[in-house]
């Protein structure tokens, strides 16, 4: 695949992505699937918030292009002869996506919500794709996990997706951090000639990206469980089938480091609720957006932030994969460190009530 053919891909899911995504706010207002303003949320008017309809149209639309290349064309790629990984992946998409939209619908229990993801993430499993082995981050070496690969996996893929919905709190936040994220997956897969992985990663990121001309701050639309659950879930697969397959980039660090702010995000999140006996699957206002929001940014300056602070991270897990034990030692202890004196200064332990902190949905 070349760089024309990549173009090619982002730019179809984009385009559909961008033409049919009015459809959906204008179906979502019809069925009444919207957001209302009041109470934790600071917009103004009912908001369509199934957009994840528009992201996966315009992300099925660019696959279903590189498939008939394939089939008809003479495409490179591997999206037909990736056999039960590809279609195991396909299928646990569509699953994570009804789940989501369900709950966008219906506000599912949060077991429920779990447990339909987990079907997701096992669909994928019993396709063949999961964590087989893992290397040493500051060393050489793989261990091989045996069966103990399957739960990692189910954790890997489920935690995937709720990072990205949980980071889903102002216009154009988790769409953009998915794209900055999907673009280091495709440079990182096609480098290891992981074609079929290549091919998702552009049609994620075009989708994102067309979905951003109506989610950006002042969003008229938002993308919803449906969309937030399908691009985190996408991301893992893609990890999973592109990323991990490389000897070079097969640490679990890589990947993790990639799409860290929302994982940093979770992990301050689960931290406060537990100090503060608060159940974990509650909603609160403490999260990095609403914290960067208390400090006086705006919601562009604070959404743009984190896109710098992803696309950095991005880069330096990009550079981890070429770099000495030694330098990756240093560049996580550094990491950490960092990320500890950014939760002081945010005040991300701290209750979520202690701000007067806004949310947008």
């Amino acid at each position: 695949m070349s760089p024309r053919h990549y173009l090619a891909l982002v730019a179809v899911a984009a385009g559909v992505t961008w033409a049919v995504t009015p459809l959906v706010r204008a179906l979502g207002v019809r069925w009444r699937v919207v957001a209302k303003p009041g109470g934790r949320n600071v917009h103004e008017g009912e908001i369509a918030r199934i957009g994840g309809l528009g992201i996966v149209v315009g992300f099925a639309a660019a696959v279903s292009l590189q498939a008939i290349g394939e089939r008809f064309l003479h495409w490179g790629g591997g999206l037909l002869s990736g056999g039960w990984p590809v279609a195991g992946v396909a299928g646990g998409l569509a699953v994570i996506f009804v789940v989501g939209l369900l709950d966008d619908i219906f506000d599912l229990r949060a077991g429920g919500k779990l447990a339909g993801q987990a079907l997701a993430a096992g669909i994928v499993i019993a396709a063949g794709v999961r964590v087989d082995f893992v290397a040493n981050p500051f060393g050489g070496g793989l261990l091989a996990l045996g069966l103990l690969g399957i739960p990692v996996t189910l954790f890997w893929i489920v935690g995937f997706s709720n990072v990205i919905n949980l980071i889903d709190g102002l216009d154009g936040l988790a769409a953009g951090v998915t794209a900055i994220a999907a673009t280091t997956f495709l440079v990182l897969a096609s480098q290891s000639n992981q074609l079929e992985a290549t091919a998702m990663a552009c049609a994620l990121i075009g989708a994102c990206v067309g979905f951003l001309r109506y989610n950006f701050s002042p969003a008229s639309i938002f993308m919803g469980d449906s969309g937030a659950l399908f691009l985190g879930f996408a991301l893992s697969s893609i990890a999973l089938l592109g990323v991990m397959k490389s000897v070079a980039a097969v640490t679990l660090v890589v990947p993790l480091l990639i799409i860290g702010v929302p994982i940093f995000d979770t992990v301050s999140a689960i931290i406060r609720r537990t100090l503060h006996g608060r159940p974990l699957h509650e909603a609160d206002r403490g999260h990095i957006h609403h914290r960067l929001l208390g400090r006086g940014f705006t919601q562009r300056q604070t959404v743009i932030v984190i896109y710098v602070w992803s696309a950095a991270l991005a880069v330096g897990a990009y550079g981890m994969r070429f770099a000495p034990a030694l330098i990756r030692l240093v560049t996580f202890v550094v990491l950490a460190l960092l990320s500890g004196v950014m939760a002081s200064w945010l005040g991300l332990f701290e209750s979520a009530h202690q701000h007067g902190v806004e949310d947008r949905s």
